[in-house]
């Protein structure tokens, strides 16, 4: 049986960003779109597979201050 794996978060994602358009305020640099849903969903609907362009974000180290 194949194992289903999480589909990407885009909020992790170093390519996802939020757009000043109220219509369409999530936004993919990688696919170039904007959209109401989160990228991901988008491209699988079109695409048919989930997103290959998943890139996620470098963790931040907390400082000792």
């Amino acid at each position: 049986m194949r194992k289903e794996l999480p589909r990407p978060d885009c909020f992790n994602c170093t390519h996802f960003y939020i757009t000043w358009d109220k219509n369409f305020p999530k936004g993919c640099h990688a696919f170039n779109i904007k959209s109401m849903r989160l990228p991901s969903i988008d491209v699988a609907m079109t695409d048919g597979r989930d997103c290959h362009c998943y890139t996620p974000k470098a963790t931040k180290k907390p400082t000792n201050n």
